[in-house]
């Protein structure tokens, strides 16, 4: 678990130094930062398509397109002076209906061909949402909750390189089913991490 924490790390600040110039001819341009959330979610959208047909790697490209997106507006807003709740609200939206999407779109291509990946899609989404739900939770109890495996950087990046080997003839569908797997797993056990961080943190307001 630490060395995947470890990895996970990497691989979020490797992304961050790739997007890095195109952070700062945004922010040259004063581009506004909803101009880049809906950029992420036509992203998304075509991702969906490409994955409802089967062609995993336009997919994988898409989803790395889009979680550039999503990094990049909160940089923007951040850079540009347009920080408001509103903005992070609807950061937030756009950022659940994307990653419905993709997985509907998967969703769809496996139903005539392995249909008990749909099902296994179903507990995806759900560990999902509850992931961003326990910390949006907790946050309403006035605890910060950042902990757990597999937040939204790590789904989106496992998901991108589970897309692009999917692309693999022959071993690529079963690399893809993998991946799923491995998403979902490590999403809902990020769940209860949250809910038991939380209930300590709870326990260790109230003997204050």
């Amino acid at each position: 678990m630490a060395e995947l924490k470890l990895l996970n790390k990497h691989w979020v600040r490797g992304f961050d130094t790739v997007i890095e110039p195109i952070a700062k001819l945004l922010i040259g341009l004063r581009v506004h930062p909803h101009v880049v959330t809906f950029s992420g979610l036509m992203l998304s959208l075509l991702a969906f398509n490409f994955f409802r047909q089967g062609y995993f790697f336009s997919a994988g490209v898409m989803v790395l397109l889009a979680g550039a997106c999503d990094v990049l507006d909160g940089r923007l807003a951040r850079e540009t002076n347009r920080i408001s709740k509103f903005g992070a609200l609807m950061d937030s939206t756009i950022d659940r209906y994307s990653e419905v999407l993709l997985f509907l779109g998967l969703a769809m291509f496996f139903h005539d061909k392995h249909s008990h990946v749909v099902y296994l899609i179903f507990f995806t989404i759900a560990g999902s949402f509850m992931v961003s739900y326990t910390r949006a939770r907790a946050e309403g109890l006035g605890i910060e909750c950042k902990v757990g495996l597999m937040k939204r950087e790590e789904r989106v990046t496992y998901l991108v390189i589970g897309s692009l080997l999917g692309a693999i003839p022959g071993i690529g569908i079963y690399i893809m089913i993998a991946t799923i797997w491995f998403i979902t797993i490590l999403a809902n056990i990020t769940v209860i991490q949250r809910i038991i961080f939380i209930r300590n943190e709870l326990k260790r307001l109230e003997s204050k």
